[in-house]
């Protein structure tokens, strides 16, 4: 599977698309800052998150107990476009949508 189709299938979830734009509004987030804005189980949202992983759509660096994700730096120009796009004209404005205050990290 070439990186196009990867990188589609892994747009193809309504939640892995709202973490590629939360992350795309942030240096990084904690997982738990993800799973609390998205309103879903850490669980979840940690199989969404390993999806990305495996797709190098995002990283993780990890510190302690504590994961956090970030955008893959070296995406694709192309591929960078079109998740602005998806925050410029989403009906899942969660680019502008507050995260809340997280006690966990």
């Amino acid at each position: 599977m070439n990186f196009d189709q990867i990188f589609f299938d892994a747009l193809s979830d309504a939640t892995r698309r709202r973490i590629l734009l939360l992350l795309l509004k942030a240096d990084e987030r904690c997982v738990c800052e993800l799973y609390q804005a998205l309103k879903q189980p850490q669980p979840t949202v940690s199989r969404h998150l390993a999806i990305l992983r495996e797709a190098k759509l995002v990283l993780v660096r990890k510190e302690g107990t504590w994961a956090y994700y970030r955008l893959h730096p070296q995406l694709p120009l192309w591929a960078s476009r079109v998740i602005q796009l998806m925050a410029d004209g989403s009906g899942e404005n969660l680019a502008r949508e507050k995260v809340p205050a997280s006690a966990c990290c």
